[in-house]
């Protein structure tokens, strides 16, 4: 296996965290200038690669487990190799919290079932072969959430290992969710003996919030008071943070190595498009706080860096009209950008096109030099892109409607490369999709795990799905 030159960098003041930071989950500058987007983003140092075409191995692999197929591509691993930990050493680490997953849930993380849903696609008026689905309903918890944190725990167990002097004690784990994500946390807290305090609105639901309390986890009720903007429970657990609590939670803003095992999702879906020799021509995915859509953004860029992949879909997001913080996040990124590319080169952008035209002109027109610029201005003028939605959200897709896109800088750049666009969709588009997906596959998803397929009829009522081209959409968050 080649050596991985991997590094974690602030997206918006450039820190670079050292070799030695036990938890290097935040940016310490985040706390002192609130409108730059302090997120930590694993940056690859390719000059350095010693042979990028071993990096796609991985992917021809046909281990069951996603983190012992793609360990060796995680920057959990790579910090573990430099610091003297054999690759057995590593791969047992794995395997023993794997196996106590699985004591305390019942199932471990297994590759999930990726292929061709032409019964479904039928149903849309697609060509067989057309129409692909990634089920994460089967699942640890049921969703894509507890990879995200199995990337997270093992970070800490591996750092137990690496640092024994300096993680003596359990540290107390904090996250504000009431669906998938707090359920995936609780799990594998559970599992490794961790403590874990989840701060969940007043209207959790009931089966959650008893499932949580079965698990171990303390919950912490917080309302919605007076003029408050933005989510409850993210500025109390944002407390707990600031009282020494470390954040096991989905949104890369609190802690930049949760998109690690994110990555592991999309890493499978490119797995089996090299086995089948297929390429992918638009990917839709759901977003609340975005955390999926940035793990499977920077899993598929480096996955195109390792040599597994030739080009990227078109990423499309999808979110409700009851919330929709991302669509207007992008609106004034992309503005800025045509308009200083009419500026410096006389070129007429069209400005009043429709998403997808503006979307595509960006993809093909506009330098990177002047992308990368006009992405690290947002970067480091957040308030001016993203800021929290000013009601209460409302909608049937209860798992996506975080009050602000946490992640949506990556999500945003992910687009604007693509020439994927930011898709609204109301509830009778999401009570179709979930219709759809009941009624024509086998897989047992809610409103909120089906809205990618949403964002499929949205792209159809627009035409923008062409007859020869593939689409693939994740239906994740079982149906409980």
């Amino acid at each position: 296996m080649s050596h991985l030159p991997s590094t974690l960098v602030c997206q918006g003041c450039g820190h670079s965290v050292p070799p030695d930071e036990p938890y290097p989950f935040r940016c310490p500058n985040a706390d002192q200038d609130e409108d730059i987007d302090h997120v930590l983003r694993r940056v690859l140092d390719i000059s350095r690669l010693e042979s990028p075409e071993a990096l796609s191995r991985p992917f021809l692999s046909d281990l069951r487990s996603p983190f012992l197929r793609f360990g060796r591509l995680l920057h959990s691993y790579q910090t573990a190799h430099q610091k003297g930990l054999d690759d057995t050493s590593f791969a047992k680490l794995v395997t023993r919290i794997d196996a106590a997953v699985e004591a305390t849930e019942g199932r471990g993380f297994r590759v999930t079932p990726f292929a061709p849903a032409d019964k479904l696609a039928q149903a849309l008026d697609l060509r067989p072969g057309a129409l692909w689905v990634k089920d994460e309903t089967g699942n640890v918890s049921g969703s894509h959430k507890a990879r995200h944190l199995m990337g997270l725990m093992l970070w800490m167990e591996m750092g137990r290992q690496i640092w024994p002097e300096s993680l003596e004690s359990t540290p107390r784990l904090a996250i504000a969710s009431c669906g998938n994500a707090a359920l995936g946390a609780a799990v594998v807290a559970r599992a490794m003996d961790y403590p874990l305090d989840v701060y969940v609105p007043t209207w959790a639901d009931a089966a959650v919030t008893e499932r949580l309390a079965e698990l171990g986890a303390t919950l912490v009720p917080c309302s919605r008071e007076g003029s408050m903007t933005g989510d409850p429970c993210y500025h109390r657990f944002k407390e707990a943070v600031a009282e020494g609590a470390l954040p096991f939670t989905c949104q890369g803003t609190e802690n930049g190595l949760v998109i690690e095992g994110g990555k592991t999702l999309v890493w499978e879906m490119v797995s089996t498009l090299m086995l089948e020799e297929r390429q992918l021509d638009h990917l839709c995915i759901q977003v609340g706080g975005g955390a999926l859509a940035s793990a499977c953004i920077q899993g598929l860029l480096e996955a195109r860096t390792f040599g597994a992949l030739d080009r990227l879909p078109a990423i499309h997001t999808v979110q409700t009209s009851g919330a929709h913080p991302l669509h207007r996040s992008w609106e004034a990124l992309i503005e800025r950008i045509l308009v200083r590319h009419q500026r410096e080169t006389r070129e007429m952008p069209p400005h009043l096109g429709e998403d997808a035209e503006r979307a595509e002109f960006v993809r093909d027109r506009v330098s990177p030099e002047l992308l990368q610029g006009e992405l690290h201005y947002a970067a480091t003028h957040r308030s001016e892109f993203m800021w929290p939605w000013e009601e209460e959200p409302v909608s049937i897709a209860t798992g996506i409607l975080d009050d602000e896109t946490y992640d949506w800088l990556a999500v945003v750049e992910g687009m604007l490369l693509t020439g994927g666009i930011p898709l609204v969709v109301g509830e009778q588009t999401l009570t179709q999709a979930h219709t759809l997906a009941r009624e024509h596959t086998s897989i047992s998803a809610d409103p909120s795990g089906t809205s990618g397929l949403a964002g499929l009829l949205e792209l159809q009522s627009r035409g923008e799905v062409q007859p020869e081209e593939t689409i693939a959409v994740l239906l994740t968050g079982v149906e409980r």
